[in-house]
């Protein structure tokens, strides 16, 4: 290994090593919520407790999802919540009333509650372990200094299992105190890791809880499917009934016209028919245009790659695409990644004030991946009303998930994955 590895290695051993003496005070906090939730539960006999007790749950909870958080983001242990769905609460008394049962019927509220105190109690020894062996290791470097003044003032002189009671013992002292730094350093990301898996052994969803949660997702999902699958049908049904079917009867009225001035006035009848004519073309490219918004016919023909490259080369912005799929995904799902990149590009031509976009198309671990990263302003947000809340709903119909980066100053990052089989890149979906 060279001495950038050794270094790179060293430092994050360090950065781990005190990111665990980090953890601490989330721990003491997560007592302290534990102490004063157990004190309150006996009183919600007298009132007082239903008051105070789902602020209460509502802090270790919320301690929890950071403790989450955090694990994903320091050693990328993913926790995902076990919370039960929150349900619609009525006002006053019995809103409060039936809040608090919401929160100590739910099972997750007492896992919450155990963990805050078998943090302390294991997770502390997991996280402090690598700082205390540098501790002690530099404790060990320092005794040439220090073992007169520690056997001057009555202690045995004991380091560890060596007893200092020299100059040769200190100098021993100092290597193995060399020793232990190592050891602190090396252990520092391992340590960090076991206590994100301790705290995922706790703070995980069980098997019944993902099951109820999958459900609860699964009705959420379907239901906003059925709501968008209505709102598109009458789209297309104010579309014809506005765009062609206005032409349609127009040129029937023509037809009609044409047809009576056939023999008195055969210039205005061949009037009328190039009218039609034009009308015609123009309810067959109105027609056309429906159809492509239903499901686009380079989208069915030559595959999602080929159709994101036909968005790309319409697009305003200089979008370059990089595709990499060894086959084509489900009709459906095709469809939904297809519309999803068309708003995302459609989004950064209107909002972000990008010259430059990146989309990339991939297939990796059963999911299909797609980035679509912009060199603009960013800033943006699910919350801002620019359609990535659709695009969302829209994934969710086929589990799929949207994940947004977009830091002030940007750039924005667009991630969508959607889990799906790929067929074989011969055989096009029906």
């Amino acid at each position: 290994m060279n001495g950038k590895g050794i270094g790179a290695r060293i430092r994050a051993g360090g950065v781990d090593a005190v990111r665990g003496l980090a953890l601490v005070p989330s721990m003491v906090l997560g007592l302290v919520l534990f102490c004063l939730t157990v004190t309150f539960l006996p009183l919600m006999i007298i009132g007082i407790g239903v008051l105070v007790v789902p602020v209460l749950v509502s802090a270790t909870r919320g301690l929890a999802n950071h403790a989450r958080r955090r694990s994903e983001a320091w050693t990328g242990v993913r926790i995902a919540e076990p919370y039960r769905p929150r349900p619609h609460f009525d006002s006053g008394i019995p809103g409060v009333v039936q809040r608090l049962r919401w929160m100590l019927t739910d099972p997750a509220t007492w896992r919450d509650l155990l963990w805050t105190l078998a943090d302390l109690a294991v997770g502390l020894a997991l996280a402090i372990m690598a700082l205390g062996f540098i501790a002690e290791g530099v404790f060990g470097m320092l005794q040439p200094f220090l073992w007169k003044p520690i056997t001057e003032a009555g202690d045995s002189g004991w380091y560890t299992f060596l007893k200092v009671d020299s100059d040769s013992r200190a100098v021993m002292a100092v290597f193995l105190g060399m020793a232990y730094v190592v050891v602190g350093f090396a252990i520092a990301p391992a340590m960090l890791k076991a206590h994100a898996l301790f705290t995922r052994s706790l703070l995980a969803p069980t098997k019944k809880a993902e099951m109820l949660l999958r459900v609860a997702h699964l009705t959420d999902t379907r239901s906003a499917a059925v709501d968008a699958s209505a709102a598109e049908l009458r789209r297309i049904e104010r579309d014809l009934h506005d765009g062609a079917q206005a032409r349609l009867v127009a040129m029937g009225m023509n037809l009609g016209a044409a047809e009576s001035l056939m023999e008195s006035n055969p210039e205005a009848a061949r009037q009328l028919l190039s009218e039609t004519r034009e009308a015609s073309a123009k309810a067959l490219h109105e027609l056309r245009d429906l159809v492509r918004g239903i499901h686009p016919p380079v989208l069915a023909d030559r595959g999602l790659g080929d159709a994101v490259r036909a968005i790309a080369l319409e697009s305003p912005l200089n979008v370059e695409v990089t595709v990499a799929l060894s086959g084509r995904p489900p009709a459906p799902v095709e469809s939904a990644a297809y519309f999803a990149v068309m708003e995302v590009l459609t989004n950064a031509a209107k909002h972000s004030g990008a010259r430059n976009v990146w989309v990339d198309l991939r297939y990796r671990a059963g999911r299909l991946h797609i980035d679509v990263i912009d060199d603009g302003r960013g800033g943006a947000s699910l919350n801002k009303g620019t359609g990535l809340r659709g695009i969302e709903r829209r994934l969710g119909t086929f589990d799929g998930t949207l994940a947004l980066d977009s830091p002030e100053g940007g750039p924005t990052t667009v991630t969508m994955e959607l889990p799906c089989e790929l067929s074989s890149p011969k055989t096009s979906p029906s």
